[in-house]
């Protein structure tokens, strides 16, 4: 496969699967389980089931985390990347939880 193609990975968050798009399948792997993990705790600590408000939640427990991250330089890029590539992963929940609703 070419430099900069991109792959397909199927993931699974939250006892859904999704198949996601990148350049890096293991760290999509990462991300989709710290989502999931997220998700899962912010869920067992929650009243709610409805899985659109645990991501909801579960995201917002993830900016806040990645709010209270200090770093510069190296350390900012790579928090930068990662919130983005987070929050494209809750777009897609999202949307596909948007889907099935309808």
């Amino acid at each position: 496969m070419e430099q900069g193609a991109t792959n397909y990975v199927t993931v699974e968050i939250y006892d859904q699967t999704y198949h996601l798009s990148g350049q890096d399948a293991e760290h999509i792997r990462s991300l989709a389980a710290q989502v999931d993990a997220k998700m899962r705790a912010v869920a067992a600590q929650g009243r709610t089931v409805d899985s659109l408000r645990v991501a909801v939640l579960a995201a917002l427990n993830l900016a806040d985390e990645l709010s209270q991250a200090t770093g510069t330089g190296a350390a900012a890029r790579v928090g930068h990347a990662r919130a983005s590539s987070l929050r494209g992963l809750l777009d897609e929940v999202l949307e596909e939880e948007r889907k099935t609703a309808s």
